[in-house]
């Protein structure tokens, strides 16, 4: 769909506008002071000076974008104006389809599109129903036995076997999925590493021959099968894409390959602990959703999809979203320069009071109740809007409905302890194990 061309688009008028309001230098030198997360200098800054607002960490001022007319304009309607540079995780990823630019960036999401929407989302339905049977599967031996088992591991276990099966159309082994750890461990050391491209390589440089070994085996494995009954995985497509594209390399869908890996389980994982997590601090949530029509209804399909829509509210796949301005523009009336750096937050925007009153409840009825919900444009955007929204966004809703649909009926994990704070990364995830023992469901 072109939203530019569906919504319009607002005046550009260079210059014209109003200086952005900038909060008082001493409030980001008390927060440097205090050594305070990043996502807590941004809140004040949004406090004081509203959806519009820049601060200086450097000389310059960076501009924080959470208003939703504001947010359309930045992602939706002047892609070309705000572009997104280098991806922090490009290390891991290359040149896939997050860290791509320009004409690169615009053929692989070509050839990833169709993929993940209509008919390749119906074959990749029955590789996501065969996990979610067999992280099923695996909680009832520990719900009759009594075994502990770590909810964010198991969703982390899950999520990755879905996109496995995906793109090989084969269930995830054990030791591909220790290999495969080695993607955490490069993702959780990026932002620590050194800033020379070089030397951060050989930081971890073992664990990415762990990772490039598996792409390379995947690879040589697709292209000497055949496609299986329900079509060929999505390693096949990428494969089968040099034939008109002399560009798709091994290297290039070796990038792809992990691009789609690391997307494809990391946000999906967290979203689920997370779900698991506010479910197990709000119990009632759990039963209406059950409550909702009888299984593989309709009415709990979409109750349950309200419950990872409003865990997706407080924890948005990518909590800030970068982007530079390549040109002079007026934003929402203010002027921004070529050159400023700017964050927009779907954390911060979600948690408006305006927009979502008593914002830090959780309540996925906001999600099934008319008028529960803003409907303006840019004001819930967990997986980003515009040309550069998550291409895989209706897979993780999918892959997510479909595990709770056979998990929620069935058992209630008991947390022996929660964690108490998060970690800020590309993702918001829990800080802490997640230990439990599961009970049975009432429903």
């Amino acid at each position: 769909m072109d939203i530019e061309a569906a919504l319009g688009s607002l005046p550009h008028a260079p210059g014209t506008g109003r200086p952005v309001p900038e909060v008082e230098p001493g409030l980001v030198e008390r927060w440097r002071a205090q050594g305070g997360e990043l996502v807590e200098l941004l809140s004040q800054v949004r406090e004081r000076c509203g959806g519009v607002a820049a601060f200086r960490l450097g000389p310059a001022p960076t501009v924080l974008v959470t208003d939703p007319q504001a947010v359309q304009h930045v992602l939706a309607r002047h892609p070309e104006r705000y572009v997104k540079r280098s991806h922090r995780a490009r290390l891991l990823i290359g040149d896939g389809v997050m860290a791509a630019t320009g004409e690169a960036w615009k053929r692989q999401r070509r050839v990833l599109q169709a993929q993940f929407t209509g008919t390749g989302m119906r074959r990749y339905e029955q590789r996501i129903t065969a996990a979610a049977r067999t992280t099923a599967g695996r909680w009832d031996d520990c719900a009759r036995t009594g075994r502990t088992l770590d909810v964010g591991q198991e969703m982390r276990r899950f999520a990755l076997d879905a996109i496995w099966r995906a793109l090989t159309g084969h269930p995830l082994d054990d030791a591909t999925e220790r290999e495969l750890a080695a993607m955490e461990a490069v993702g959780a050391a990026i932002p620590t590493l050194p800033a020379d491209a070089d030397k951060a390589r050989d930081a971890v440089a073992d664990d990415l021959a762990r990772i490039d070994a598996v792409a390379r085996h995947a690879i040589e494995a697709a292209r000497g099968a055949t496609a299986g009954p329900d079509g060929p995985g999505l390693l096949h497509v990428l494969i089968d894409a040099a034939d008109e594209h002399p560009e798709y390399t091994d290297q290039l869908i070796r990038d792809e390959l992990v691009t789609l890996l690391a997307a494809g389980h990391e946000t999906t994982a967290t979203t689920l602990t997370w779900l698991h997590l506010l479910l197990d601090r709000h119990p009632a949530a759990r039963e209406q959703a059950l409550a909702a029509g009888g299984e593989g209804s309709p009415e709990r399909r979409q109750a349950i999809q309200a419950l990872v829509h409003e865990t997706l509210r407080l924890y948005p796949s990518a909590w800030i979203l970068p982007r530079h301005a390549a040109e002079d523009d007026t934003l929402a009336g203010y002027t921004v320069e070529a050159g400023t750096d700017l964050l927009v937050s779907p954390y911060l925007t979600h948690r408006d009071p305006e927009l979502f009153p008593d914002p830090e409840r959780f309540d996925p009825r906001r999600f099934t109740t008319p008028n529960g919900r803003p409907a303006q444009p840019g004001a819930y955007y967990p997986f980003g809007i515009g040309p550069r929204a998550c291409v895989g966004l209706q897979f993780a809703l999918r892959e997510s409905t479909i595990l709770l649909e056979h998990l929620l009926p069935a058992h209630v994990p008991v947390f022996s302890a929660t964690p108490t704070k998060a970690v800020w990364g590309i993702t918001v995830r829990p800080d802490g194990p997640t230990a439990a023992t599961l009970a049975p469901s009432l429903a």
